[in-house]
């Protein structure tokens, strides 16, 4: 966190000046480590077995918080008889496994008699079919031992992490647990954070002030291009993207994803306000508000699945948009490979990236995998804005929003991304009121009525006031309008009167047609009374209220009904956050609940929305209102998580007889292709890391000389231990190989990185920066042309901390010489399934969008 997020972690320095104990668990001994307390060196990869460790031990020392669990977790609610766990027969998998479609059916998984909104419960957590009973068993065999096997961590290393962190738990303590990409991309990096909210959950941190889970981010923005997606498998504000099999009509979309109780119940008025948002007049009751003009996802659109289609020469063009694919996406040598076969390329940056530059300076060009003079794919290089030269909102981790303000205009022909899309978007839209083609109806369809600058600049607050929401009619009957009649932006581009008073946020919503709202979440941001309050600087209380605003309804801690006891009261005056008093929910936060209702509150029979859940119910997107320990729906791997070994792996899994997430999509193919377990040409652990002084595929940071001179060379940390063994010397040349490519790095021998002793057997592993590229001033090789491409199978992310790879010492072949000493390291024929647990070309893919043929290409 010190390298990779510094201004972030300034506040974790603070709390270690009140007395915070800071623990770091990393392959890597750094910055981190350095002004950390406890340092619990771990492999890379191996993250569930110690999470899990933690998870019995405070299990079976009965630490947990119990007035918490029994009351805010689903830990007293009973399964299904019907449920069979990977400790069952000690093979790794869950009932409802399909091995013809490579996923689970999950109608097992669920609570006893199928009602999650009203599960059974016992309190006293004794049945044996209860979660709690069930989450013991799971990780019973996860013992300090097995840890110490599995992860390479000491007992005693273990112990003190497992005791620091239970002595900052309970009623007048909290922890948190910080992480970023060191966790999610793995072939299980979804099951890994939920280990870590079982953890979290049962010693009470989450919904109360110093807990939670905070998933740190690599930009200002991540957070919120999640929330208002740049994903193809979700809307905005956490809404499904409709499927074309099962969703072809607005209702049976709806009767899919509306919930009986929780925030989810009220799919309809959010689902409807977007469409409004999109189509505004053209969507009507009467055309089902334009859902026959949203697209649907007919399989897995991942970025993965373009880029095979794209080297099949099934895809004509593609725009990149702050991304470099041919640096900072896996198995890079075969993206530079596969941009060859478009018949155009749109790129957008601030520098001339290493896509825009494919076709003439490559690594395959100069080893002759490509020839410029073949290349027939016409590359329009667009120069894009920089931050500090637009304007609009960002979000970050804590999902607070904030107003960016632009400092200069930018230079020249530079444009924001605002500029350009409104500019294409008028472009294709004129180009569709020309054609009758049906295709062309959703674009025609679209309410493009954003205003813009002299220079054609959409107004980015008019954009913040649509996300925010308004009513569609002119003179709706709404309270409290405020300046302007609570009108914001209320024209189009004709002129003409657009829409009427914003909504105060999401509860105004209707599902009639009569709100248009582009984000639920963000609801409020904006609202009649005309205050941008992501443009908000003066900050009220420790929790920020003043600062920006946080989503949704500026909760500052979401679930914070967790931070009262069951009846109401806190838990401990220096915990406390918000409480039950005069017949209202009060405090610091604002409520994450319903305002009026009692904590005794016990739904009678028919009540839906936040009404049909109980008082003692915090967690109000699940239907129960209970924090999940065990997921009776929503994931494609499991209810527990499990561990599994990564895709590639110097050892065998310790504890069950499948070594892989069953499920895992591998993306099968010749050119990317996986070692099999304990393969001796790849005896290594390779993981990659973020430098301070870079930033992602270096777009930002390798083209400045001040940054480029901090840190100018692509280098492998290694240990001493293993420079010793292959006799390298610090600064020499060497040579890192996968079965996806090879690299060249300078070693950085260090005490850093250390091997690791597992089940007898020592491992060594190393580290990579993943910053470098062919372009620019700073020029070094790809850190991802060792990535292999695979799907974790819930958010199809890459496994790219943790595989395993070879070193050889001395300098990489140049030229056509690279494929022959690349051929004599890691052979490029042979079939594309080496890993016994990897499925041929053409079998079911898995993960959430399995299907039966896979996009496998040739084998070699």
């Amino acid at each position: 966190m010190a390298e990779a997020h510094p201004v972030g972690f300034r506040w974790v320095m603070k709390a270690k000046e009140r007395g915070a104990t800071i623990i770091h668990v990393d392959p890597r001994f750094s910055r981190t480590s350095a002004l950390a307390d406890i340092w619990a060196p771990i492999r890379a990869g191996s993250d569930i077995a110690f999470l899990g460790g933690l998870v019995r031990h405070i299990i079976e020392n009965n630490l947990f918080f119990r007035d918490y669990i029994v009351h805010y977790t689903n830990a007293s609610c009973i399964l299904r008889d019907d449920y069979r766990d990977p400790e069952d027969d000690g093979d790794g998998y869950f009932s409802g496994w399909k091995e013809d479609r490579r996923a689970y059916e999950m109608q097992s998984w669920q609570y006893k008699g199928d009602r999650l909104s009203f599960p059974e419960r016992d309190f006293t957590l004794q049945d044996r079919q209860c979660v709690f009973q069930k989450l013991k068993r799971h990780f019973a065999r996860y013992t300090p031992e097995i840890v110490e096997k599995v992860c390479g961590i000491p007992p005693p290393v273990f112990q003190k992490v497992a005791d620091a962190l239970v002595r900052a738990s309970g009623p007048d303590k909290t922890a948190a647990i910080c992480y970023a990409v060191g966790w999610t991309q793995h072939s299980k990096g979804v099951q890994i954070i939920r280990t870590a909210s079982i953890l979290q959950l049962l010693l009470g941190n989450i919904g109360r002030p110093g807990g939670g889970i905070l998933a740190l981010r690599g930009h200002a923005s991540i957070q919120g291009s999640t929330d208002i997606p740049t994903l193809y498998d979700i809307l905005p504000g956490y809404l499904a993207m409709p499927r074309a099999e099962k969703e072809q009509t607005l209702q049976q979309y709806l009767d899919v994803h509306t919930t009986q109780t929780g925030l989810w119940s009220n799919t309809p008025a959010y689902f409807i306000s977007l469409l409004k948002a999109y189509y505004g007049k053209n969507a009507t009751p009467e055309n089902d508000f334009g859902y026959r003009w949203l697209p649907k996802i007919t399989g897995d659109h991942s970025f993965f699945e373009y880029l095979y289609d794209m080297a099949d020469g099934k895809m004509e063009g593609m725009f990149l948009m702050g991304q470099n694919s041919a640096v900072g996406a896996p198995n890079s040598r075969f993206q530079r490979k596969s941009m060859a076969k478009l018949k155009w390329f749109v790129v957008r940056d601030m520098v001339e990236i290493e896509p825009a530059t494919f076709w003439r300076d490559s690594p395959e060009i100069e080893r002759g995998e490509l020839k410029t003079e073949e290349i027939e794919t016409e590359v329009f290089f667009l120069p894009a804005a920089g931050h500090a030269e637009k304007e609009g909102a960002f979000t970050n981790t804590q999902r607070l929003l904030q107003w960016r303000e632009k400092a200069v205009d930018p230079p020249g022909d530079c444009r924001s991304e605002a500029w350009f899309i409104h500019q294409l978007a008028l472009r294709l839209i004129e180009k569709a009121r020309a054609s009758n083609d049906l295709i062309d109806e959703p674009l025609r369809a679209l309410d493009w009525w954003y205003a813009e600058d002299e220079i054609g600049e959409p107004k980015m607050e008019a954009v913040l006031a649509e996300i925010n929401g308004w009513h569609t009619d002119h003179v709706a009957a709404v309270a409290d309008r405020g300046p302007h009649g609570g009108v914001l932006f209320p024209q189009d581009r004709q002129g003409q009167s657009h829409h009427g008073p914003q909504v105060a946020d999401y509860n105004e919503l209707k599902a009639d047609g009569s709100t248009a709202c582009g984000c639920w979440i963000y609801s409020g941001v904006f609202n009649r009374d005309g205050v941008n309050k992501a443009n908000t600087r003066q900050s009220r209380d420790y929790l920020g209220h003043g600062w920006g605003f946080a989503w949704p309804s500026d909760r500052r801690i979401i679930y914070n009904r967790a931070s009262a006891k069951p009846d109401g009261a806190p838990w401990s005056e220096r915990k406390k956050l918000v409480w039950w008093e005069s017949e209202k929910w009060t405090g610091i936060d604002v409520p994450d609940f319903k305002p009026n209702k009692s904590p005794d509150h016990i739904p009678k029979d028919g009540q839906s929305g936040l009404d049909g859940q109980r008082g003692d119910a915090p967690f109000i997107l699940h239907e129960d209102g209970l924090g999940w320990l065990f997921v009776p729906k929503g994931l494609q791997d499991g209810p527990f998580p499990t561990h599994y070994e990564p895709l590639e792996s110097p050892v065998r899994n310790e504890l069950y007889s499948r070594d892989t997430n069953p499920v895992v999509n591998w993306f099968t193919r010749g050119e990317n292709r996986f070692a099999p377990p304990g393969d001796p040409r790849f005896p290594f652990v390779l993981t990659t890391y973020r430098l301070t002084e870079h930033h992602t595929a270096g777009g930002m940071s390798r083209f400045l000389s001040h940054l480029a001179e901090l840190q100018p060379e692509m280098f492998v940390e290694i240990s001493p231990e293993l420079a010793t063994d292959l006799k390298i010397d610090n600064r020499d040349y060497v040579c890192l190989v996968t079965l996806r490519g090879a690299i060249e790095a300078r070693a950085l021998v260090s005490r850093r990185i250390r091997a690791m002793q597992l089940n007898g057997q020592t491992v060594h592993q190393v580290a990579i920066p993943f910053h470098f590229g062919t372009a620019g001033p700073l020029r070094g090789d790809a850190a991802n042309d060792l990535v292999a491409i695979s799907g974790e199978p819930n958010v199809t992310i890459m496994e790219s901390k943790a595989m395993s790879c070879n070193i050889v010492p001395g300098r990489l072949p140049r030229g056509a010489a690279y494929r022959d000493w690349l051929d004599r390291y890691a052979p490029q024929s042979g079939p594309p399934n080496l890993h016994p647990e990897q499925p041929p070309p053409g079998a079911p893919t898995g993960g959430k969008f399995s299907r039966g043929q896979g996009k496998h290409g040739k084998a070699e």
